[in-house]
């Protein structure tokens, strides 16, 4: 009995962990303006491999396909992403170093 009631618990912890992460969750606001370190209001691809994602999903992000992605391209994918993570219920409190 007290196995079930420590696994209950554990298993309570985590899923309240998980939504609190995802609450501390920076905004794309402050993750772009981190990433555009020259300002310049986007983020290019050797600015999103500097800020160590991989460069191959840069594409994916860049949806108008213009070597730049704007803060409303950023938005987007995170929040496709928090959604996809959400439903698979795995939200991690920052996004992955590959994306």
């Amino acid at each position: 009995m007290r196995s079930k009631i420590a696994a209950l618990a554990l298993t309570t912890l985590a899923a309240l962990s998980a939504g609190s992460a995802l609450a501390q969750m920076p905004s794309p606001g402050k993750i772009h303006k981190t990433w555009d370190k020259n300002a310049d209001g986007v983020v290019d691809k050797a600015e999103w491999v500097a800020a160590g994602r991989k460069e191959e999903r840069f594409a994916r992000v860049d949806a108008d396909s213009d070597g730049k992605v704007t803060l409303e391209e950023l938005t987007t994918a995170m929040s496709k992403m928090k959604a996809r993570r959400q439903q698979q219920g795995d939200a991690p409190s920052t996004p992955p170093a590959d994306h």
